[in-house]
């Protein structure tokens, strides 16, 4: 059949959670999409089934709650198989919640489509070439050869990305080592175990209420081995009778898949009008649900940089803080991963590492740090050196009077960055210029007046803040630690740090800014 040509202004290659989220993002900042999947159903495989803090409340900025209905969650998780309590994290979402990775791509999916993202399943993405102005794709679909010309493309297509490898992005690192064996299993009946180590490997078993039990095995000091495929159910089955003694071979799979301990993080992950995002940046052994929650990470933070760039209000440097912050991050998770890695899957010789470990999880200081880490809370941009609040992410305030009627996450919902005044001090106009990218709320009683205003890192009360449509802090104004609420919008805020602000994020204000030429394929 002959090839078609389709335009758009950023192609997303494929359509698994963390390309579904991006897709949703870039439409809510006004981009035209077009994502490009190779299989022609979504997978009903819920491998990664953890969503973490960070990634509940981000999925609140946007209002996707609700639609996952009541989602048990647990505040026991784990560092390398030991217990690690999530319990006090500072966040409304303190704790693991289980998700489905089906249900998160359904739900994703549908909040993409519902926005106007287009996605071609069954669509193989087979020539990628950047031009002067733009992208040109060329895939493989069930009507022949698909022709797409766009401004950006990104690689949201998993482990073995054939973004990276048409890109021709460096990707070092080290491949496994030693491997995890798990499965789906239906029919069986054995224990629940929590990475439970016996004298020849590591076993973990749960039942799940509709009777399906996930297994995982390891054995100690076996090498990961050279697959072409997922391993068969029979090898599963071998490798937990001997590690637990117990027979299995009667289950029915769902189904089996093996995962090692590779590390491999691209060198960079934007190169020209090309990016990378999720497993297609970084392989990293899918510890705890890291893996997937740092890919949805990715996809926020990406968003609404390339949709400003698209609709040409990115200020110089905007895109490129995507591969600055977010490869940053990636490093250290995959950091975390290697450690939790080698308590996991080491045999006997771990033992005393373990051991101290634990001794050390027993200190709030330690558990803390761990939790912050693993679940996202502790991210923090690089910002301006002297401001506690800038590049972390915006605390939880509720501006409308601590009624619970407008929290932060709440005033993201349009994609857009908010200007919180605590003092009621600024004038409207401080965001004239960039009202269709930045939102006001004026908020002159945050909380009940025995709380006093809101508090920052060090108690200082903020007077000010202004949040990136990802929900980071882009910049703060703060009185001093002795200020109380009455005099709290008696000293004039430091308006030019602001504008500075405004402009280094949202670009120069409309008064300002030369009209956009067209995106490519427009």
């Amino acid at each position: 059949m002959a090839a078609h040509s389709v335009d758009t202004d950023v192609i997303v290659v494929g359509a698994g959670p963390v390309g579904l989220m991006l897709a949703g993002e870039l439409r809510t900042g006004g981009a035209r999409v077009t994502v490009l999947e190779r299989l022609a159903e979504p997978t009903t495989e819920s491998r990664a089934s953890t969503l973490h803090a960070r990634t509940m409340e981000i999925f609140e900025q946007r209002g996707l709650l609700d639609e996952l209905g009541t989602v048990p969650h647990d505040t026991a998780g784990h560092f390398g198989g030991i217990r690690l309590d999530f319990g006090g994290l500072d966040s409304p979402y303190r704790g693991l919640w289980k998700v489905p990775q089906a249900d998160t791509e359904r739900l994703l999916g549908s909040r993409a489509a519902g926005l106007g993202a287009v996605v071609r399943r069954g669509h193989e993405l087979v020539e990628l070439r950047q031009t002067e102005s733009g992208v040109e794709a060329e895939a493989a679909g069930p009507g022949g050869t698909v022709r797409i010309r766009a401004s950006h493309l990104v690689g949201c297509d998993g482990e073995n990305s054939a973004v990276r490898r048409l890109g021709g992005f460096p990707f070092p690192g080290t491949d496994a080592t030693r491997e995890l064996l798990r499965a789906d299993v239906a029919g069986i009946d054995v224990p629940d175990r929590r990475f439970e180590r016996h004298e020849h490997g590591m076993a973990v078993a749960h039942r799940r209420p509709d009777g399906i039990t996930r297994v995982m095995v390891h054995e100690f000091g076996k090498s990961a081995a050279a697959r072409a495929g997922e391993p068969e159910f029979a090898e599963v089955a071998a490798a937990w009778a001997r590690v637990t003694g117990e027979d299995i071979t009667a289950g029915r799979p769902v189904w089996v898949n093996a995962f090692g301990n590779a590390r491999r993080l691209a060198g960079h992950y934007r190169d020209g009008r090309v990016l990378l995002a999720g497993d297609a940046a970084h392989v990293q052994m899918p510890v705890g649900g890291q893996a997937l929650n740092l890919g949805l990470q990715d996809a926020v933070n990406l968003g609404w940089k390339l949709a400003a760039q698209v609709r040409g209000t990115a200020p110089a440097g905007l895109l490129d803080s995507y591969h600055d912050e977010r490869h940053a991050v990636g490093s250290r998770v995959l950091a975390n991963i290697e450690a939790q890695a080698l308590l996991l899957l080491g045999g006997p010789e771990v033992e005393p590492l373990r051991a101290v470990v634990a001794e050390l999880l027993g200190h709030d200081e330690a558990v803390g740090h761990l939790a912050g880490m693993i679940s996202g809370l502790d991210v923090r941009y690089p910002g301006e050196d002297d401001d506690p609040l800038a590049g972390r992410r915006a605390p939880y305030w509720e501006p409308a009077g601590g009624d619970g009627a407008a929290r932060t996450a709440e005033l993201l919902r349009t994609g857009r960055g908010v200007l919180l005044d605590f003092t009621a001090g600024l004038s409207p106009g401080a965001v004239a210029g960039w009202a269709d990218r930045v939102g006001m709320v004026p908020a002159p009683a945050p909380h009940a007046p025995a709380s006093g205003p809101p508090a920052g890192p060090g108690g200082r009360p903020v007077r000010a803040v202004l949040i990136r449509p990802d929900g980071h802090v882009a910049w703060a104004d703060y009185g001093s630690a002795q200020l109380d609420t009455a005099r709290l919008g008696s000293a004039r805020l430091d308006t030019g740090r602001l504008d500075t602000a405004l402009r280094r994020w949202f670009g120069a204000p409309a008064h300002d800014r030369a009209a956009p030429e067209p995106a490519a394929g427009v």
